[in-house]
């Protein structure tokens, strides 16, 4: 009699289950952050600095704009005070008449002039201001206003000097020359040049701010 043939049943092969898409492509995406990940070096913006640097830059600019304003306000005084300024003695004869006025002396019309033109200039410099004030890292408008201004300060101080040696002949006179001081008599056309003489210096003084606010505005760098 046949024993009935046992049915052995091979234990199924253990293999290893396939990893799931997701899971490799999670490890693989895992490992190259991990691979990749590197400390960052600090990023400086420069955007910043350009604003901080621009907005210092239109503060000077609106500076330059008021000074320029007060530069030609003291020039057109001086030119005005002098040009109206001339005065008559109460007494004179039939054949002589003592009377002073600006235009007699070639100092006092130079002064006028020179004054008038100074003004005129710094009139016509103002849009230039204005654009350093639109656009305070330009550099080219800034430079050519310094120039500008470098050379109606050497006018306005030439023109300022040559009245004042007048004015101070006109107080004190000349003992080695012989002239006599004038100012005893003509007080009130003395006193009016003086003053025009001063405000000529206040423009001078105006004009000098304007050049050093210009040279530390380039010096900072645009």
């Amino acid at each position: 009699m046949m024993e009935p043939s046992k049915e052995v049943d091979a234990p199924a092969a253990t293999s290893p289950q396939p990893q799931s898409k997701r899971t490799r492509s999670n490890n693989g995406k895992g490992k190259s952050i991990a691979e990749d990940a590197q400390p960052l070096a600090p990023v400086v913006s420069t955007k910043t600095t350009r604003l901080q640097r621009g907005g210092w830059k239109k503060g000077v600019a609106i500076l330059d704009f008021i000074l320029r304003l007060g530069a030609i306000g003291a020039a057109f005084g001086a030119a005005i005070l002098m040009g109206n300024n001339e005065q008559v003695l109460p007494f004179f004869t039939q054949f002589f008449q003592f009377h002073a006025q600006w235009d007699d002396f070639p100092m006092f019309r130079f002064f006028v002039v020179a004054n008038a033109a100074v003004a005129g200039f710094l009139i016509l410099s103002l849009p230039f201001s204005i654009v350093c004030i639109v656009r305070p890292l330009a550099a080219g408008p800034r430079l050519l206003l310094l120039i500008i201004d470098t050379v109606m300060m050497a006018f306005v101080i030439a023109a300022a000097s040559a009245a004042a040696a007048v004015v101070y002949l006109a107080h004190n006179g000349s003992q080695d020359a012989n002239w006599m001081a004038v100012c005893q008599q003509f007080t009130d056309f003395c006193q009016v040049t003086s003053e025009a003489v001063v405000v000529s210096f206040v423009a001078a003084v105006f004009l000098s701010f304007l050049i050093f606010v210009s040279s530390l505005a380039l010096k900072r760098g645009g």
